[in-house]
């Protein structure tokens, strides 16, 4: 207690948020569960560590979203980081060993559904090379029944229109991974352009980056930071309001620009438009 009182105003403020973030968490995962009588189906979800640390609440809404849809949602406490960031940083036994972890935990449900289209799309794609010499077939089907939340929703359960409004300017972030190795690229597009009230505007050079890219921020932050504003410059040129995208470490990237200079622009997660948050 006394070290809580001796911190500044600001982190008290910060401490409190995330306790709240938790609190309305535990709360809509209770309810979540007693709302769904017949389920359609039951899956697996995957909460990656940008989302579980910085946007609690964009995992409850992907419990919202799911449990609207009629599917029961699983989560399981144990899970911990799928290993990208120590991969993409030449670790790779320590991502091998957070891989094998993740292995074994998803193996119950016939589908994991994610809101992070970068790890998904790691996990289809580098724990091949992980695991080619042992686990295989485990990895396999591992790799076939994850899903990015977009994907899932219009390929799985074959929905492309939402009940659900946004009344706003927004552009569309594709997640460079996502993009160029999952392919997600048409079905965040389709749901956001069945939102009632919602303006989905095409932005200039889609194609280039955010600036993110994991360490590269960290190691290259210049290089960063000028896309970064590129990014946001080219949201702000067509009008947009909001800029959404498949990827909380993306968002939280531009957010973080978007704060210091105080732009007249929020970026959102499409998981947050769709539940109707």
């Amino acid at each position: 207690m006394a070290d809580f009182l001796s911190k500044k105003n600001g982190e008290k403020k910060e401490i409190f948020d995330r306790l709240k973030d938790i609190v309305i968490l535990i709360r809509h995962i209770r309810n979540s569960i007693n709302k769904i009588q017949n389920p359609s189906m039951k899956v697996d979800i995957f909460i990656s560590c940008c989302v579980d640390q910085f946007s609690p609440k964009t995992a409850f809404n992907l419990i919202r979203l799911l449990n609207n849809l009629g599917v029961e949602t699983v989560y399981n406490s144990r899970q911990t980081c799928c290993g990208q960031v120590l991969y993409k940083t030449g670790d790779k036994k320590g991502a091998e060993q957070l891989g094998t972890n993740f292995i074994s935990l998803f193996q119950n449900q016939p589908y994991i559904v994610g809101c992070s289209a970068s790890c998904v799309t790691y996990i289809k794609s580098y724990f091949e090379e992980l695991f080619s010499d042992n686990l295989t077939q485990t990895w396999k089907t591992i790799a076939d029944k994850i899903y990015d939340i977009t994907d899932f929703i219009v390929n799985v359960l074959k929905v492309e229109r939402l009940n659900v409004s946004f009344p706003h300017k927004v552009v569309f972030m594709d997640n460079c991974t996502a993009i160029r190795q999952y392919k997600i690229v048409n079905e965040p597009r389709i749901l956001l352009k069945n939102v009632r009230g919602i303006q989905l505007l095409k932005m200039p050079e889609e194609g280039i980056c955010c600036g993110y890219g994991g360490m590269f921020s960290q190691h290259f932050e210049p290089i960063s930071s000028a896309l970064a504003k590129r990014k946001i410059e080219n949201a702000l040129s067509v009008g947009a309001e909001y800029i959404v995208s498949t990827d909380t470490a993306c968002l939280l990237h531009l957010q973080s620009y978007i704060d210091k200079h105080k732009l007249p622009i929020e970026c959102i997660h499409i998981v947050d438009v769709l539940a109707g948050d």
